[in-house]
């Protein structure tokens, strides 16, 4: 009996130890590059955070309803700001995107959902588009939510949509890269 259930633990621990080796290793800041823009960010990563941000600016749906959620109150996020935004799920972004050097790219990617984003400054509205985040040459699309992020050091911030089956953190990693 004893003899079977150490097989079992080995065997366990090998599996385990073999998803972990498949998995890539970065650290909590990183230099990743969206693709569609072809734009180099410093990245935090942040496994506190469901999905990926990255700055937007400018942002114009094309053919669809144009709404400001700055302009409105708390309540008015849920009641109309976010079934307003809702019904241009499929429609084109039109943005402008800058990293932390001040390069700049004016892109456009298809509404794919919008999220509620609850943070220090109240409940926010957000459109999310699918785009392609590449790291050390490896690139997986995810749904990114847009958001002015010029006040912030990282012009983007990578979730665990991004991080999930895929990678590791290790806070060791890159501690000077800022």
């Amino acid at each position: 009996m004893l003899k079977k259930l150490l097989v079992a633990a080995i065997l366990v621990l090998a599996c385990v130890s073999s998803a972990m080796a498949e998995k890539l290793t970065v650290g909590a800041a990183e230099r990743v590059r969206i693709v569609e823009a072809d734009l180099h960010f410093l990245t935090r990563i942040d496994t506190g955070a469901a999905s990926t941000s990255m700055h937007a600016e400018a942002m114009t749906v094309l053919d669809g309803e144009n709404i400001n959620p700055a302009d409105y109150s708390e309540a008015e996020q849920k009641s109309i700001v976010r079934p307003t935004m809702r019904k241009n799920i499929g429609k084109y972004l039109q943005f402008t995107t800058e990293n932390e050097q001040g390069e700049k790219h004016q892109g456009k990617a298809l509404i794919t959902n919008v999220a509620a984003v609850r943070n220090s400054q109240g409940l926010e509205i957000r459109y999310k588009v699918a785009l392609a985040v590449e790291w050390q040459g490896h690139a997986k699309t995810v749904e990114v939510n847009l958001r002015d992020r010029s006040k912030m050091h990282y012009k983007l911030l990578v979730g665990r949509n991004w991080l999930e089956g895929d990678y590791l953190v290790d806070v060791e990693r890159n501690k000077d890269l800022k």
